[in-house]
Parts: C-alpha cells; structure tokens; sequence
C-alpha cells in the first residue's frame, strides 16, 4: 500500500513521489543494487531529522513532510530517521520502520535516506535493518549496544552481524550508550566494503584518528563540526542545527574555512544542548511554527526564559536564515502539550 505524503498549501511534493519511473528504490527489484556505501560516503551535509506529533501523540506527517522539504531546498544531501532527534526511543518499531518506508516514498529520489535500526540486541537490531532495507532506504545507522554493553569482541560480532544488509554508518556517542566504541572495532569493520563511515562525537583527534587512514567520518558534534570538516578531514557532519538553519549549515560544510559563520552560529548550537537533544530543539522549532507545540514524555519544553532567549537569538542571525515562515513567538507554558501514552 503507497503511504501518503501529506501536504499543506505551500509545500510542493518532490519529483520523487510522483513521477514512476524516477528512483524510488521501494518499488525497485533491484533495490540491493541501487545503493552502495560510495553512495554514502560523499554526503557532507546530513540532518538527523526531528520528528513532529499531533496532539494525541502520532506523527504529524503534513509537517514531517513540510520539514524535510525544507532540508531538501537548502542543500542538505540526507537525513537520519528515528534516531535520537527524530526520537527512535520513543517508538515502537511498527512506527519506526512506517516512517522510514514513509520517506523512502515521498524523498528518496531527492534525498538520501538513513533509517536507524540499530539497537542493544543484536536480534532487533538485525530484523529492524532488514525491515528498512526491504521499504527501500538508502542505508542504516547502527550504534553500539548500550546500558547491558559488552565486550570489545562482543561490539564486533555486533557490527558483523549487520553490515552484510547493506551501507552502514556506525554511531559512536559515548555520553548515551556508556560504552566507546574503540578504534580497533572501527577498523575491523572497515574490512567490511558496507561501511560508509563513522558518525564520530568523541571528538576532533579520534576524527583524524580515522581520517587519516581513510575511513569516512562525520562529526557528531554541530559545536565542533567545522573544524572537523576543514582541519581534520571530516567528510562533513550529522547535524541537529540544520533542522533550524539549513542553508547556513551547507554553507558552514560546503563554502570552505568560514570562522565567523561558526562563531555566528555557535550560540544557537550552545542553546541547542542546554538540556539533552532533543529537547532544544523541539522548543526550537515548535516557536518557529513549523511543527505543533507537542511534547511525547519525558522530554518536556525549554522553561520560558530560554524560550525568550530564543526568539531573540533569531532575530540576531535573521529569521529568514531559519525554516518556516512564521513569526517566531515565545510560547507560553498553556501552549504546550504534554503525551504520556501515545
């Protein structure tokens, strides 16, 4: 059954959804063979892309669809699906897997498509890739296996156990998982010719670390990103701000060394992670207008005073620099709501 892109007055729906014989690897044969890991390689710019609620707690697609238009119009080359901004966490796979095939449908000719389908068991982490690459994205995110660990020798087995299905990024975050994922798993995993790279937030030093021997990386990390891309060699970055400014993130990842679009920037990513991801943003983009003022448990809005601090931050850089069109607004604490069960 086709899924349904919603669509709202001033949103156009990509070429992708509507043209048949234009790539839409869901509906291909030949799926397997339409992407490869090289595919993935060269993205510089990839939102880990937010994912908006109704009020009772289901996706909003109208403005999912609306927001990923917007990445698609200011340069961005993929998205993440359901990882820890789109809050993976807080859905049940039957959701996951839907919103993953959802984007396939409507974006995946425009836009490369990475559905996180890792996980802390190997069991689900194998049967939600499969399911991902069978309603056609373009790769998968895998991290390591977090709160129950295991051994070094376990995270290989891990790894191994998926990167057969297809192009694999590996996501290395410590401060989530408790658990780094060294090197020497990073590098038996490149033997591996599904390996796009490493989604790599320990830092700049592990970033050239891979570099330097030929390993794909991406920062993890929007506050260190630029460096990463410009004096350590980082192909380029998965971010979380460019869910807000797009087009100023392209231009941080594609223009070359730009320290003052950085240092512009750099107070709205430090907003951005005053409380865990993705709660900034979620605020974020709620005062912007492009997504409902929806909150699924327990992430809870920003307090009003940083919702005020805010508003003024984009009327600093510009609001014509961030998505929407709406005035920005600080929302009073009646306006959000608040989903439990959902």
């Amino acid at each position: 059954m086709m899924l349904v892109c919603g669509r709202n007055a001033r949103w156009r729906s990509p070429e992708a959804a509507v043209i048949s014989s234009f790539h839409l690897p869901m509906r291909s044969f030949e799926v397997k063979n339409r992407t490869f890991a090289e595919d993935i390689k060269s993205l510089r710019l990839i939102t880990a892309i937010k994912t908006p609620y109704l009020p009772d707690g289901r996706f909003d697609l109208e403005a999912y669809d609306s927001l990923v238009n917007m990445q698609i119009e200011n340069g961005v080359e993929g998205v993440i699906v359901g990882g820890t901004t789109g809050e993976g966490q807080l859905m049940s796979w039957d959701e996951h897997i839907m919103l993953i095939g959802h984007t396939v449908n409507c974006f995946g000719g425009s836009i490369k498509v990475i559905g996180n389908t890792g996980s802390n068991s190997t069991r689900e982490a194998i049967h939600a890739t499969e399911q991902g690459f069978a309603v056609g994205m373009h790769a998968a995110l895998h991290i390591n296996p977090y709160y129950g660990k295991t051994s070094i020798e376990g995270m290989i087995s891990h790894f191994d156990s998926v990167l057969p299905m297809g192009p694999t990024i590996i996501y290395n975050v410590p401060s989530r998982t408790g658990q780094d994922i060294p090197p020497s798993v990073i590098f038996a995993a490149a033997e591996s010719p599904n390996l796009a790279g490493v989604k790599e937030c320990v830092g700049n030093d592990r970033v050239e670390h891979y570099t330097s021997k030929g390993i794909v990386v991406w920062s993890g990390n929007d506050d260190q990103c630029h460096d990463s891309r410009w004096d350590h060699d980082a192909t380029g970055v998965v971010s979380v701000a460019s869910n807000l400014v797009p087009g100023l993130m392209r231009e941080l990842m594609f223009a070359g060394k730009n320290p003052a679009l950085n240092s512009k920037l750099m107070p709205l990513i430090e907003w951005l992670f005053k409380e865990p991801n993705p709660i900034g943003l979620n605020t974020a983009l709620a005062q912007l207008g492009v997504v409902r003022p929806v909150f699924r448990l327990p992430y809870l809005p920003l307090p009003l005073s940083e919702r005020l601090e805010f508003v003024n931050m984009v009327k600093e850089i510009g609001r014509q620099h961030f998505v929407g069109e709406r005035d920005v607004q600080a929302l009073d604490d009646d306006d959000f709501i608040l989903v439990g069960r959902y």
